[in-house]
């Protein structure tokens, strides 16, 4: 089985072409927890299945976290993932992806440099306080597309000084909350100057930080412009695994950032079960 690995800003994924390898859909999750897996097999933090489209797309990008669970869409990989189709010739410098979470465009910056149209808010909670161990918390809440990717916003002061290990309880508790009945992706972030916010987010299915996250990014910034706090406009996001860029207005949401194709191969795990 051929694959890609790929990050985009240290969001690392492992890249399949499903309309080569024709495997069946209900072996995915499957193969997604056994890869994914740091320690006995490559790593990632999720699977990306290229597939046929159902509709007028150049191609379906199936999104799968480590844990094998479905994810609706993910901003970083979509971007990876239109550097995979334009450099295997599945689209152009411009292309339309189909997710499960709906239509994702995708625009060739750079050789490494790619953006893409994240899906729309459909659910946005500006107000939205969750309390934790006793204390209540400024949150708001976005979905992004149809069915929605969920996010909380979290304002959180110092937040590159705090506790690696606070933190991580803190955004555990939150993303299991029952104020989200899909669960959250947490998005801990805060101002650190002009078009400047640095953002620490714990993922669902990942289930621990990851070194960055494109829809969280893109809700987040969605949350700073409806309230006020920036113009959504060219806002540079600093995670741990380097910089994202949004842009959003009322009527669209970009994310623009690097990529990296860490390696080509093929999978020989003698212990993958399909």
């Amino acid at each position: 089985m051929k694959f890609w690995k790929m990050n985009g800003a240290g969001n690392d994924f492992i890249i399949i072409n499903n309309i080569e390898e024709k495997l069946p859909e209900e072996c995915f999750g499957r193969l997604a927890k056994a890869v994914c897996e740091r320690h006995l097999s490559i790593g990632a933090d999720g699977l990306m299945v290229v597939d046929t489209p159902d509709g007028d797309a150049d191609y379906k990008m199936r999104f799968y976290n480590s844990d094998g669970s479905i994810g609706e869409m993910c901003g970083n990989g979509a971007r990876c993932i239109c550097r995979y189709g334009y450099e295997t010739g599945l689209a152009g410098e411009r292309q339309t992806i189909e997710t499960t979470a709906g239509i994702v465009t995708g625009e060739r910056i750079s050789e490494r440099l790619y953006k893409i149209r994240l899906n729309d808010p459909g659910v946005v909670k500006l107000v939205y306080p969750i309390e934790v161990d006793g204390t209540e918390y400024d949150c708001s809440y976005v979905e992004l597309g149809n069915p929605g990717i969920p996010h909380a916003v979290v304002p959180v002061k110092d937040l590159k000084s705090r506790d690696e290990n606070e933190l991580r309880d803190l955004g555990r508790k939150m993303r299991w909350h029952t104020a989200f009945p899909k669960g959250a992706n947490v998005n801990f972030y805060e101002i650190t100057g002009d078009h400047l916010v640095y953002e620490r987010t714990f993922e669902r299915g990942v289930e621990d930080f990851t070194y960055a996250c494109g829809t969280g990014t893109g809700s987040m910034v969605t949350v700073l412009r409806m309230k006020g706090l920036s113009d959504g406009r060219d806002v540079h996001v600093q995670m741990t695994g380097g910089e994202l860029i949004i842009d959003s207005t009322e009527k669209d949401l970009f994310l623009t950032g690097p990529t990296n194709i860490v390696a080509k191969g093929e999978i020989t795990d003698e212990d993958l079960v399909i």
